[in-house]
């Protein structure tokens, strides 16, 4: 089975979240990931994170390499370097997530490395981009969710600002990343020549403002919190309080809202001039929600689920993350996989939402911090094993910093 990304090699300079999330779903594809890590500082920091570790590796790290391969490099030594340059003669593209002003400073921009390559495609993820007065600051996703407004947006309205409960800006810029990069491979194969792509999480975030954020360009519109997560302008869409538990309704059509009216026994509602019609009911949104909150409030919400998913009106529980992964249609779209691994046994992860064609990709664990080192130096630059010894006793593969015992909690 040939994987669409086959035959694709990347060199990826990556660390904690957002760089390895984006290049996984390269690897899921098929593409040759080697990952590239220091070992004066341990390798990928991701391999520290606890509470659920294993000697030198965590669940964290597990959840964003799989199928990847792991190399030690010490990219500050002369050895080290002219490793790393005959790998861009072999490889497709360089991906890293560093400070914006970084793949400069250490010479991994297109201008550095187009002498080895002329058709290398080099990607940097930074928290805000290679080019402005904020390229040199650090940039994390709870940073970014701050300054991006996204906080500002999310929460109950008396209460305080508040970010997503996962690391939304990280994994959007992720897969931002990955398609930048197969932009880039696409332009670099059809013109034989490569390019640097620039992503940054602010860039990310910003774009994700969409309507809001056109709203207020355009119409000075200043986005403020709903109560219950409700839509601005779409009206029912929020959740709501059930007799028992949380659930989620959307009506954002017509029809939707005329099968929901009949499901919760008020057909009238559709009929009353303040709510016929999207927009009226926009704009007696405070009205119709207390009419609907009461109502709501009368089941329990497994009692609602049945009513209105056999009307199809858009609606679902608010689960816990266990009780999301029991949904039936998890296991349909084979969305838990598993691999074996050195340290942990068998591993549950997530599968890849991309479903391309019948092409289902092959699950592997993450690698093990510089695993691959002497096979993918012999395999792809030739090294012999006088070569690999030689280099080895030159430091290009370290001095190895071995990951403190404290840096991470064993499971």
């Amino acid at each position: 089975m040939t994987l669409p990304l086959s035959g694709i090699r990347i060199l990826a300079l990556e660390q904690y979240g957002a760089g390895p999330f984006g290049s996984s779903h390269l690897a899921d594809l098929g593409a040759e990931v080697i990952k590239i890590e220091d070992p004066n500082v341990g390798g990928d920091v991701g391999r520290t994170v606890p509470p659920y570790r294993q000697g030198e590796d965590s669940l964290f790290f597990e959840t964003f390499n799989r199928g990847k391969k792991s190399i030690s490099l010490d990219l500050n030594s002369a050895v080290g370097r002219d490793i790393f340059n005959r790998l861009v003669r072999v490889s497709d593209a360089v991906y890293s997530n560093m400070r914006g002003d970084v793949p400069e400073k250490i010479g991994i921009t297109y201008d550095d490395l187009k002498t080895f390559n002329p058709a290398i495609v080099c990607c940097s993820l930074s928290g805000f981009g290679m080019t402005g007065p904020r390229r040199a600051e650090p940039g994390y996703d709870y940073v970014i969710q701050g300054l991006s407004g996204w906080m500002d947006l999310t929460g109950e309205p008396d209460g305080p600002p508040t970010k997503s409960g996962l690391s939304i800006v990280d994994f959007s810029t992720g897969y931002v990343a990955a398609l930048a990069l197969l932009a880039g491979l696409h332009a670099a194969n059809r013109d034989g020549i490569g390019m640097d792509c620039d992503v940054s999480l602010y860039d990310t975030a910003l774009s994700m403002l969409t309507y809001p954020g056109v709203w207020h360009l355009n119409a000075g519109y200043t986005p403020r919190r709903m109560h219950h997560s409700a839509h601005p302008s779409i009206v029912p869409f929020q959740a709501y309080k059930a007799l028992d538990a949380w659930m989620v309704i959307a009506a954002p059509k017509e029809k939707f809202w005329l099968r929901l009216t009949q499901v919760i026994g008020r057909p009238d509602l559709a009929e009353n001039p303040k709510f016929r019609l999207l927009a009226d009911r926009q704009r007696n949104a405070e009205e119709l929600q207390e009419v609907l909150d009461e109502i709501i409030a009368t089941r329990t919400v497994a009692e609602w689920m049945v009513p209105l998913r056999a009307a199809a009106v858009p609606c679902g529980e608010v689960n816990t993350v266990a009780d999301a992964f029991l949904d039936p249609q998890v296991a349909a779209r084979n969305m838990i996989v598993e691999a074996e691994h050195p340290l942990y046994g068998t591993v549950k992860t997530i599968a890849s939402p991309v479903k391309v064609g019948n092409h289902t990709a092959p699950v592997a664990r993450a690698p093990q911090r510089g695993e691959h080192t002497h096979d993918v130096l012999r395999g792809l630059i030739e090294f012999t094993e006088d070569d690999v010894a030689e280099a080895e006793a030159s430091g290009a593969f370290g001095p190895v910093k071995p990951i403190a015992p404290e840096a991470g909690v064993s499971s």
